[in-house]
Formats: structure tokens, sequence, C-alpha cells
């Protein structure tokens, strides 16, 4: 029973109680690529429409960001958490028996709403029970567990489709989603003293912060020119690899190199597992080196080759195209960063409130790069059709992938401003004998 009486190791129980619930998140996000077929045929959509019933998660998810820093700041981790989680799951069940695009719309953006909450609620609850050097590894293994959901959203989901068809297999997702939601309220619990253990040592205080406080710390933090730097990053970054991963890299694969949507996916699924190693990796590499920028600086450089070599090429051999799209899922790990970052520059106590910010901005991305990028398809359609899908060209996908690279080379661009100016505050990471940093340029 040691694992449950000793606060270092029961937090890791609770931690993974929250991962099962943003796992679902993520392959929920996901799972368009898979069902792209089935939906266009299903629901009669052109691509941009396509683009737009993916987008309408982020839509939500985007808006509700700083919100949901107030209320994992506020009323905890716990509550928000499971809230979100029979919320989302509701919008599953609801998404599997929809019987028209509108119906459809609504019960995504129901999803979006409840998914918004879980990725914060998770980096709050690590900021209670875990150290600040020991922050952006668990960050980065927070998204390896997002990782885990988006390698369930390709092949497992694909088969899973082919057997039960798309709609079973979103309904019995749901069901699955609303138990592990009830399981975070029955586990998780706030803070150690909230699971009734003293204060974990190194671990600051996390105090409910008052409305005249959060008004003033969100002040403060929209006024920090990081924040809007990692912001532009972020938005660039996880709305192209959610983009890729999310939608049009099933269809880009299907279409121009001829093979199944079980068999594409299994490239997608590279994807996922590299986002699995790389998050935690960096996060490691981070902590350990007591460095951010030079990393952010490295992985974009190879983060823009990724998308360039698609751009460029427009179909090479499967295999780089395999490679690009597992190094693309990697080297998101090393803007991730971009969170350890703000929550490094700013009070404990807003800790939600600051990645909340950012994380609105990543997925504002994720909005509006999948509508971008079927618009650009549609508008380089020739009208062939297959089974109701449309069919498009190389062209397409590879002014695409262009706009894809623009916006990596964005990102790098970011990253190289982090990394100025980590270089001349001399102290990128706060120790714990220091006072925390509450400073915005």
């Amino acid at each position: 029973m040691r694992l449950w009486t000793d606060p270092l190791r029961r937090r890791w129980i609770l931690w993974l109680t929250l991962g099962v619930v943003f796992l679902l998140v993520n392959l929920n996000r996901l799972s368009s690529a898979v069902l792209s077929e089935e939906l266009m045929v299903s629901f009669g959509t052109t691509g941009a429409q396509l683009g737009t019933l993916h987008a309408m998660f982020f839509w939500v998810y985007a808006f509700m960001q700083i919100p949901t820093g107030i209320l994992a700041d506020r009323i905890g981790p716990r509550r928000t958490a499971t809230i979100g989680g029979l919320v989302m799951n509701v919008g599953v069940v609801w998404f599997a028996f929809a019987d028209g695009y509108l119906s459809a719309i609504a019960a995504r953006g129901l999803v979006g709403l409840g998914g918004s909450v879980i990725f914060v609620c998770i980096l709050r609850f690590c900021a209670n029970w875990y150290r600040a050097d020991e922050f952006a590894t668990m960050s980065g293994l927070t998204f390896a567990v997002s990782g885990v959901g988006g390698v369930l959203a390709t092949t497992p989901l694909a088969l899973a489709v082919d057997a039960v068809g798309w709609r079973s297999s979103l309904a019995w997702l749901g069901i699955a989603g609303l138990v592990a939601s009830v399981g975070v309220y029955l586990f998780v619990r706030d803070t150690p003293q909230s699971a009734g253990f003293d204060p974990i040592e190194g671990v600051p205080g996390q105090p409910t912060l008052t409305n005249a406080e959060l008004r003033t710390h969100l002040t403060e933090i929209l006024r920090d020119r990081w924040i809007w730097v990692v912001s532009v990053m972020l938005f660039c970054t996880t709305g192209l690899n959610l983009t890729l991963f999310g939608l049009w890299g099933i269809p880009y694969v299907v279409q121009l190199y001829d093979v199944s949507v079980a068999y594409a996916s299994t490239f997608t699924l590279l994807g996922g597992v590299g986002i699995m190693v790389g998050p935690p990796a960096f996060g490691w590499l981070s902590d350990r080196l007591e460095r951010r920028g030079e990393l952010m600086v490295v992985g974009g450089t190879g983060f823009v080759a990724c998308f360039a070599v698609l751009a460029i090429l427009g179909n090479p051999p499967l295999p780089i195209v395999g490679l690009a799209f597992f190094m693309a899922g990697t080297l998101l790990g090393a803007f991730l960063l971009g969170y350890a970052m703000v929550k490094d520059r700013h009070p404990s106590s807003a800790s939600g409130l600051s990645t909340g910010t950012v994380n609105g901005a990543a997925f504002f991305g994720a909005a509006m790069l999948p509508t971008v990028m079927g618009w650009v398809l549609d508008t380089y359609w020739t009208g062939e059709l297959v089974g109701g899908v449309r069919v498009y060209t190389e062209t397409g996908y590879q002014i695409a992938f262009a706009i894809a690279t623009g916006a990596a080379l964005v990102a790098l661009l970011c990253s190289v401003w982090l990394y100025y100016h980590e270089r001349r505050s001399e102290s990128p990471v706060r120790s714990l004998d220091e006072p925390e940093p509450h400073r915005a340029e």
C-alpha cells in the first residue's frame, strides 16, 4: 500500500488518472483523419467544410483557455477536469449519432468545450505536486500521453471502424470517457494537503487567487512580450501538427500513393510515436541542462525541414514521408518548452492562467490551419470524385505544405527571439532558492 500512502508515489497514480482523460481528448481531436472519408460521405462535405468540422473542436478549445486557466486556479484541477471530461464525452456520444452536418458541428463543439480544460488542469496539478525543476519533464510526459492518444487515433481506430463502423466506435469511446471522468473525481486530489499529506519539499504553495489578483495577473501576462512570442510559436507548431496528424495527413497518403486508409494511418501513427518520444526527451534535457532556447532553435530547424521536403517533392518515397511525419511529432517537443518558459516568468499561483493563455494560441492555430489547407485543396480540385470523396491533386497538396513550411519558419524565428532574450536574461531556469520572478516586458 506504500504506493498509495507515499505522496511521491501516489502523485503518479493521480497524474495517470488525469492522463487517461487527456489521452481520450487527443484521440477525439485527431480522429478526423481516419474518419475523413466516412464524414465526407455521411455529411456530404467539401474539403473546406470538413476542415471546419474538424476545426470546430479547436475553435471552442482555444477560446476556453483563459477561462480554463482561471477555473484551474480558482476551483482546482480535480473538479474542473471532472466536469470537462463528462461534457466532452457526452459530445462524443452525440457526434456518433449526429444525423446532419449542423448537428455534427454542434457535437464537435461540445467535445472541444469539455476537452479544453484537461491539459491546463494537468499542468496545474503538476505545479501542485511536483517541484519547479521537474515541471518541464512532467509537461513533456503529459504530451507523451497525448501521443498515445494520437497513436490510438490512427491504425487502431481505422481497424475498429472497419470492424464495427465509425458511429459505434465513437459511441464506445464516449462511454469509456464517461467512466474515466468519474474516476478523476473519485481519485484525484488538487494538492498533497487535500490528499492528507504534508506539503512536498521543494513544491511552492499554490494559494487560491482573489478576483483582484486574477485581474492583476491577467494584465501582466497579456503585457509580457514573451507570452506573445511563445503564443505565435505554438500557434504555428501545434496547429501544424494537429492539422497534419488530425486531418489531412491520411488523405494525402491515400490519394497520392493509392493505398488504403488503414495503411495510410500507419504514417500518422509514426507522428504519434514521435510525440510520445520527443516532448519527454526535450523536457528531460531542458531540466538537466537548465536551458530552453538552444533546444528550441535546433528542434525548430529540423521542424521546418520536415514540411519543406513534402512541399518541394510533393510525393517523395513513402519512407521519406514516414520519416517526415515521425520527426515532425518528435521535434514538436522543442517548442513545447515554451510552456515551462512562461511558467517560470510568472507566479506559481497563476500557473494555470499563464499556461492557459499560450495554450489558447496553440489551438487557434489548430482551428485555422485545417480550413486554410482545405480551401487550398478545394481550389486545385479537378472535380474528380471516388465513392463520394473528393480526390485532390499533388499540386494542391504541395501548396498546402508550402503554407505549412512558412508557418514552421515563423515558429523557428520565434524560437530564435526566445533564445536571444534567454541569453540576455542570464537566468534561464529559476533556482528553487531564488524568489519567484514576476516580470513582464
